[in-house]
């Protein structure tokens, strides 16, 4: 399987690479290493998103910020500052090598929202077919808190299913996930089995949040149905030894049954704004066989929401084990929740074709 995985990746047509702040400012040619590669990607006919930080590091500096700031005002005034500088170094790179950049800045809620987010979809699909890079980057001068994707590992596995991207490569300062005796871990296949007890059992290793970070971004990406290659960003040839099939960084496999797009964005785009509680009959029913949650399986409501939005769903002992779109608000619920009424049909909460089960 492994190899067949290699195989795909090499025959790629759409990548997303996301490379941090860390990469590109320790690194004074990393923006050009990247345009070079890059170029040589789209000699090969394949089309590449640039998923990238960097603007607040650098508008810290403009401002004259002695370091990074911690009042959110200051940090939107910093990434203000800094993403034309940002921008200048992507245009000036890549403009060497003949190729158009574009910025587009998003936030979470762009893309939870489902027009703008296929509006989203639309404008990078066009810049794609116009051959120019599209350089993304969260829009930090106006993200707050709720509308935040938290870093941009998480960003870059939401735009791989909006791009419909065959890889997603994540350019890191460690040459790819490491195992217990700090060897690089070649292949995973099963993120929860292989990737994430590694990370676990070195929860308190400097750094180890960012691979954690990494590994989430994986999984989501792989159940999009794309194959993830964390590697390290430090090598001059990294992109190149990637597409040309070579043993390179920690591949992860593509899931073999994907998630479909709705159900995607469900599980990993969508903010859960509340939960219900399931009996034990309605928890095994959408566990094992996926039923839509019925009012009548139902013990419990919490949180505050409306018809459309997620909530989690969560057996007796409190585990979450699926999300999915409620079809009432929640002041409906609790009127409905453990209901009975022979007379009537069943009320649907959440139907089974707005659910994920973990």
């Amino acid at each position: 399987m492994s190899e067949d995985a290699r195989k795909d990746v090499k025959r790629a047509r759409r990548i997303v690479v996301k490379i941090g702040s860390s990469s590109l400012a320790r690194d004074p040619s990393a923006h050009d290493r990247l345009a070079q590669a890059v170029r040589a990607l789209s000699d090969a006919k394949r089309s590449v998103v640039i998923v990238s930080s960097g603007a607040i590091a650098l508008g810290t500096r403009k401002l004259g910020y002695r370091a990074r700031p911690k009042e959110m005002a200051r940090l939107q005034a910093a990434a203000a500052a800094g993403q034309s500088l940002l921008m200048r170094a992507y245009e000036e790179a890549f403009g060497k090598v003949d190729l158009a950049v574009a910025q587009v800045l998003l936030t979470h809620a762009d893309l939870a929202d489902r027009v703008r987010g296929n509006n989203a979809r639309l404008a990078l699909g066009a810049l794609l077919e116009a051959g120019a890079v599209p350089i993304l980057n969260e829009n930090d001068s106006v993200s707050v808190e709720e509308i935040k994707f938290g870093d941009n590992d998480e960003l870059s596995a939401m735009v791989t299913p909006l791009v419909a991207a065959d890889v997603l490569v994540l350019l890191s300062d460690v040459e790819g996930l490491l195992d217990a005796k700090g060897a690089r871990v070649s292949v995973v296949r099963d993120v929860a089995k292989e990737a994430l007890p590694l990370v676990r059992a070195k929860k308190s290793d400097v750094g180890t949040g960012g691979m954690a970070s990494k590994i989430e971004a994986a999984r989501r990406a792989t159940l999009a149905g794309a194959h993830v290659v964390i590697a390290d960003a430090r090598k001059e040839d990294v992109l190149t030894r990637i597409f040309s099939g070579e043993d390179e960084g920690t591949l992860f496999v593509a899931a073999e049954r994907r998630l479909p797009a709705k159900k995607h964005w469900i599980a990993f785009t969508l903010r859960p704004r509340g939960a219900m509680w399931l009996d034990e009959g309605a928890a095994r029913a959408v566990r094992e066989k996926q039923k839509s949650v019925l009012g009548v399986g139902v013990a419990g409501v919490r949180g505050d929401f409306r018809a459309g939005d997620s909530v989690r769903l969560l057996a007796p002992s409190g585990e979450e084990i699926g999300r999915g779109l409620a079809r009432c608000s929640s002041t409906e619920a609790v009127v409905l929740a453990g209901r009975r009424d022979e007379d009537a049909d069943p009320f649907v909460m959440v139907h089974r074709d707005e659910l994920v089960v973990w």
